[in-house]
């Protein structure tokens, strides 16, 4: 997992997931609870769980597939405060925001393999995107976050040139 301290106080632990094509695209979704707002996979990281099993968890859940290998894990913590109306109702408004590892994985299955409509579906679409479009398509708050992992991550990820799925 990492060597780092445990996520600051008041931020839920979270795994965050880069998944890449083999072209270095990256999977986003589209919120079904926010229209016209994409993002990466992430999710908590149960009590016990190594942020690896939970990026493997976590991607099955949200998109389900399960053909992907692991080609990097961050050892920082990275985190963001949701705006104050969305934290108070969030998780019994019990966290100011999401501390998050961020893991890099690489798709290795065909398109057949993802399938977003899962037990509890979160995204209404899904595409393979460039790292400017998502930052351009992210929420305000997550950008800076999302710019980090981005830049951590930037050796595998393909030149700019959105293409959907």
């Amino acid at each position: 997992m990492t060597n780092e301290p445990g996520p600051p106080a008041g931020y839920r632990p979270c795994i965050g997931i880069l998944l890449l094509d083999g072209n270095g695209r990256i999977f986003v979704g589209e919120r079904l609870d926010t229209p016209g707002a994409w993002q990466m996979p992430q999710g908590g990281i149960d009590e016990g769980e190594s942020a690896i099993d939970a990026a493997f968890r976590e991607l099955k859940e949200e998109t389900g597939i399960e053909t992907a290998e692991l080609i990097g894990v961050s050892n920082v913590w990275r985190s963001y405060d949701l705006p104050a109306a969305l934290a108070a109702k969030a998780w019994g408004g019990r966290f100011r925001g999401q501390a998050q590892l961020w893991s890099a994985l690489r798709f290795t299955g065909t398109p057949e393999d993802i399938d977003i409509r899962t037990a509890h579906p979160e995204f209404s679409q899904w595409k393979w995107t460039d790292a400017e479009t998502l930052l351009a398509e992210i929420v305000d708050f997550k950008r800076d976050l999302y710019r980090e992992v981005l830049d951590e991550f930037r050796l595998y990820i393909g030149p700019s040139t959105q293409t959907s799925a």
